[in-house]
């Protein structure tokens, strides 16, 4: 079927004022759309309702990659500013050094071995551009390359969240609100916001009511915001993320599926990762490795049974992910009522759970 799609299928219009730029107060109380797939009828709720949708014997996937403070502000040694964001970031680097591709966002020319200064222990060397227009940078820290980010980093906020730089307080705010509360295993540059809406309470009482939880880790790469370019959705190369699956959440998935339980996967990183593997494999089993799946409508689901995810940007491929678990005209139909009741839109927006 993709390939009779075009951009076009995936473009709204979105008034700029319903795009979310602050979390809501509490992370339970956005906004909640159910839509159910089978009949396209639509419910609106507060995100703690969604436990009277779940029931004993469901499974919730979610991915607890943790948002690293990977954007840094620095100066070359000529006084030019340069801003730089991390792309890649592996385990707990220890080491006096560490490269990795970068994003630069400089006011003049930046060459190779250019020196890049981040603060008092944190220094950063350029390497060479990449044809992407990456640039590798390796970093030269003391005591840990992790204290280093935490003390001079910034949250590597998506680009249409905008922060004056008068507002401490509401930066200050993204270090904890651009992080899931389950968030464990560094190495994201964006957080899988479907999770954004889980409160500590919320999850003791789901797991009370007898709904699994299992997690997977895939850090979320700048890649997620990457536009289509191609009219053709055939023709698009979507990024690939890396991710581990644990034996303890394949063998759980699987003897659900088994019995006949529920798989709702939290965010669309969940999905392509368990798809992924059912692909390869025609069940989940645990493994580390790459994912690279282009998941468009057409595209037949073998794990997932429910999704819970946020609004999402025009022309992505994220909507083409939702549009081809719920069907392509239950989508429109969905998000033009999440414009006409005004739904929060994006990263810090509301949610909706599809079943």
């Amino acid at each position: 079927m993709d390939d009779l799609l075009t951009l076009s299928h995936f473009d709204f219009i979105l008034p700029p004022g319903l795009i979310a730029q602050a979390p809501c107060a509490e992370r339970d109380q956005s906004r909640l759309m159910v839509l159910d797939r089978e009949t396209g009828n639509l419910e609106h709720r507060h995100f703690t309702g969604i436990i009277d949708y779940l029931i004993s014997g469901d499974v919730l996937v979610v991915n607890d990659t943790q948002v690293i403070p990977a954007r840094l502000e620095g100066k070359k040694k000529s006084g030019g500013r340069v801003e730089c964001l991390i792309l890649h970031y592996t385990g707990h680097p220890v080491y006096e050094t560490y490269t990795t591709p970068c994003l630069l966002k400089a006011g003049g020319k930046i060459r190779a071995g250019d020196r890049i200064y981040f603060g008092e222990s944190l220094t950063g060397e350029i390497l060479s551009p990449s044809q992407n227009g990456t640039v590798l940078v390796r970093f030269y820290f003391e005591g840990g390359l992790d204290s280093a980010l935490k003390k001079f980093g910034q949250v590597p906020l998506p680009p249409y969240i905008h922060r004056d730089a008068h507002d401490p307080d509401l930066s200050e705010q993204d270090r904890v609100r651009y992080q899931t509360v389950y968030a464990r295993n560094p190495g994201a540059v964006a957080a899988p916001t479907a999770g954004l809406h889980f409160s500590p309470g919320l999850i003791a009482s789901l797991k009370a009511k007898g709904v699994g939880w299992v997690s997977l880790t895939l850090p979320v790469g700048y890649g997620t915001f990457a536009p289509v370019k191609t009219e053709k959705i055939s023709e698009h190369k979507i990024h690939s993320e890396s991710f581990s699956v644990p034996a303890q959440t394949a063998r759980v998935i699987r003897e659900h599926k088994e019995r006949g339980g529920r798989i709702i996967a939290v965010g669309t990183t969940c999905v392509r990762a368990l798809e992924y593997l059912a692909l390869k494999y025609g069940t989940v089993k645990a493994e580390e490795g790459d994912c690279d799946l282009f998941i468009t409508p057409g595209f037949s689901f073998q794990v997932i049974d429910g999704l819970i995810t946020n609004f999402h940007l025009p022309r992505t491929t994220l909507l083409m992910l939702v549009s081809a678990f719920a069907g392509m005209e239950k989508i429109q139909k969905a998000y033009r009522e999440a414009i006409e009741r005004k739904y929060r839109f994006y990263s810090y927006g509301d949610a909706m759970l599809i079943l």
